[in-house]
């Protein structure tokens, strides 16, 4: 991508992140040179985080609040900004919502959740990803999942339950051991007070019902206790608010779960395809 493109790409949140950067950078005396020193990075990536040539990664906006913040926080004020600006476009208005949801009910039929992930398991399956991303937007996108783990042990506490299909245990991404350490990752979560998690077998449907044929499904409720559903598929997302088309998909993730192993046999699986032992 042309600097002119990239420029024209940078979002407001980044842009007033490197304004900022240089004001208190030249109000405090310092030389581009000298404030990366500081920061442990160059002077040239300083000159191309001003410029917006490269434009300002997490890693920097903690490394700008050190330096230059004098303790005010205004940059980690900004990260959060940062940071969603950076996700995908049809994920971020899910995204606000995510991280004030009261309850979260979750079904996912091909991937381990982008909420439960790890590290690895996410960098390896965005790497793999097509269009190919290039290496820093593969890391963006890493930081922005791992972000969202605060969810988890946000005080007041979010309710979370996530059914899994089966073929997701046991489709490995990246390596066997990247894949390990995410089921006795799942695992741990499995055992976490507000969490609730299930595997959909893979026989599930030799009853002749299967509730998890039309993909996953994302259901939230916010602190007004209203209720929203997301979906998404091949880069597109529908966010639905309409209250029948909400009843719908809850009626349709309770068959889910009714369908599914029970929360002990399910994290039974898990850790025997883990291979861990009890």
């Amino acid at each position: 991508m042309a600097r002119a493109e990239i420029r024209e790409s940078v979002g407001p949140a980044a842009r007033m992140a490197a304004a900022l950067a240089k004001k208190l950078r030249l109000r405090k005396g310092l030389t581009q040179e000298r404030e990366g020193a500081l920061m442990g990075y160059t002077g040239a990536a300083i000159s191309a985080m001003e410029r917006l040539v490269h434009p300002v990664s997490d890693e920097m906006v903690v490394k700008l609040e050190e330096v230059l913040g004098d303790g005010l926080g205004i940059f980690e004020e900004m990260r959060e900004l940062v940071r969603l600006e950076k996700l995908p476009e049809q994920f971020r208005s899910y995204s606000l919502i995510e991280q004030k949801a009261v309850a979260l009910w979750l079904y996912a039929n091909h991937i381990v959740h982008g909420l439960f992930q790890t590290e690895a398991y996410a960098r390896a399956l965005i790497a793999g990803g097509y269009p190919e991303p290039t290496l820093e937007r593969v890391e963006e996108l890493v930081v922005g999942r791992m972000a969202r783990k605060a969810l988890f042990d946000r005080a007041p506490t979010c309710q979370i339950e996530l059914v899994l299909d089966e073929s997701v245990l046991r489709r490995p991404i990246g390596s066997e051991e990247i894949m390990r350490e995410q089921l006795v990752y799942l695992a741990a979560c499995a055992r976490r007070r507000n969490v609730n998690l299930q595997v959909l077998p893979m026989d599930a449907a030799l009853g002749g019902e299967y509730a998890g044929d039309r993909g996953d499904l994302n259901l939230v409720e916010s602190p007004d206790h209203s209720l929203a559903g997301y979906l998404e598929i091949q880069g597109e997302s529908v966010l639905v608010t309409d209250r029948g088309k909400v009843s719908t998909l809850l009626q349709r993730y309770a068959k889910i779960r009714a369908q599914a192993l029970d929360p002990r046999t399910s994290l039974g699986l898990i850790e025997r395809l883990a291979g861990v032992q009890r």
